[in-house]
């Protein structure tokens, strides 16, 4: 039973509920009853020699596979590529190792285990599955090492792992999309003929891209050191302007401006539409508005089809991208236009989506919204009145579901260039 009640994670390999993650990792570790080391590298030498061995001398010892390393060229096998060719170098071998031998090397119990397989997005494996190589005994150390040193909680180490897993594998399937798409149309191959080619890139892109996914997690990062640090107080003291405390998202931690923009029609274009045309048009939504986002200082935190979610840390920032936004998609030959609202509250931020009530409120106001049009709150317009920037038009009261009665302006351009995209 790997997963008896009560057991805390991150306990030791022997499920010994005495045994936490901050106590010592065992020195050695033994895969085998036999020799510590001799049981890896005896399944290393088993499973890398065989009929696969492109002409190796079955006899001789392979070289032990090593995991890519931004920055370093990978190595080019001289037949066709496969796609476990493409597994051996992202993995940095053959997978010789099963489950149990890499929870006792990682220190911690089968259960602690694979909560955080899980939590990265691996399947379920069995005790008899070769399912991980040598070279990730060491990646696989580090959350239960971090728990140890007391710089995480366990709870802390699961999110985060968990936020790693979720966020790598929708940015895999986005860049292997992309690259079959391009190949499509640059090349006119066929969806299957482009999968198969991508196979023969690859090696050369793994490198470049590690390299670029690294620099954009810094850059982000501090980008987040810079909004947790620096304007978080800021964004606060300014939510209570014109409020009393009793509002619905008072409790919540976050000042934001919450925007939402929806593409009018979508649901009868896309059923006129064959895939590739639809798949083209919702790349190019996507993109207008991570762009339009980013320029205006905010962030797109997810987008649903037709419809984005961005935050920014000031009413005018906000209100600025959804000017941005409605003034992109009239102006657009190929897209239709789209409705827009801004509510500036407070948030929860978790698992990098945002929850509340202004969420909520500015998803409400896009659907009352008119094509071309961007609506605000009360409260909303009066955080942004007295900014030149902005024309406020009261509109009637209307009835919301959730909200009941509530009071609509409509946003429009006052004087400045507003967002100005290169």
């Amino acid at each position: 039973m790997d997963e008896p009640n009560g057991e805390a994670l991150w306990e030791g390999p022997e499920e010994r509920p005495a045994e936490r993650l901050d106590a010592a990792a065992p020195e050695v570790v033994r895969t085998d009853a036999g020799d510590p080391d001799s049981a890896g590298e005896e399944a290393v030498g088993e499973d890398a020699v065989g009929e696969d061995a492109a002409g190796e001398d079955a006899s001789a010892e392979p070289a032990r596979a090593q995991p890519h390393r931004a920055g370093q060229p990978a190595p080019r096998p001289a037949r066709r590529i496969t796609s476990k060719d493409i597994e051996v170098l992202l993995l940095g071998g053959e997978r010789t190792l099963k489950r149990r031998e890499v929870a006792a090397a990682a220190g911690v119990s089968l259960y602690s285990a694979r909560k955080l397989w899980r939590a990265l997005g691996m399947p379920n494996f069995t005790d008899d599955d070769l399912a991980f190589t040598q070279a990730e005994l060491e990646p696989l150390k580090v959350m239960p090492r971090l728990v140890r040193e007391g710089k995480l909680t366990e709870e802390a180490a699961i999110s985060v792992a968990r936020a790693i897993g979720q966020m790598t594998d929708r940015m895999v399937v986005w860049q292997v999309e992309a690259l079959v798409e391009d190949m499509i149309s640059s090349q006119g191959m066929t969806d299957s003929e482009a999968r198969v080619a991508l196979l023969e890139r690859l090696p050369d892109l793994v490198g470049p891209l590690e390299e670029m996914l690294v620099y954009s997690w810094h850059r982000q990062l501090a980008a987040g050191v810079q909004r947790l640090v620096v304007r978080a107080q800021a964004g606060l003291d300014s939510s209570e302007e014109g409020r009393d405390g009793t509002e619905d998202d008072a409790p919540l931690p976050l000042a934001r401006a919450v925007g939402f923009a929806d593409l009018v029609s979508y649901t009868s274009l896309s059923r006129r539409m064959n895939e590739r045309t639809l798949a083209q048009l919702v790349q190019r939504f996507e993109n207008r508005c991570s762009e339009i986002i980013a320029v205006g200082g905010g962030r797109l935190v997810k987008t649903i089809g037709d419809e984005v979610l961005y935050i920014a840390e000031t009413p005018a920032a906000g209100a600025q991208i959804a000017l941005a936004l409605s003034k992109e998609f009239a102006e657009d030959e190929i897209l239709p236009q789209c409705r827009v609202a801004m509510v500036w509250g407070r948030v929860l931020s978790r698992l990098g989506d945002i929850y509340g009530p202004t969420v909520n409120l500015a998803a409400r106001l896009t659907a009352i919204a008119e094509p071309g049009q961007v609506l605000v709150d009360d409260v909303t317009a009066k955080a942004l009145t007295g900014d030149e920037r902005f024309v406020l038009e009261h509109r009637e009261p209307e009835m919301v579901r959730g909200f009941g009665e509530i009071h609509p302006v409509a946003l429009r351009h006052g004087t400045g260039p507003g967002i100005v995209l290169d």
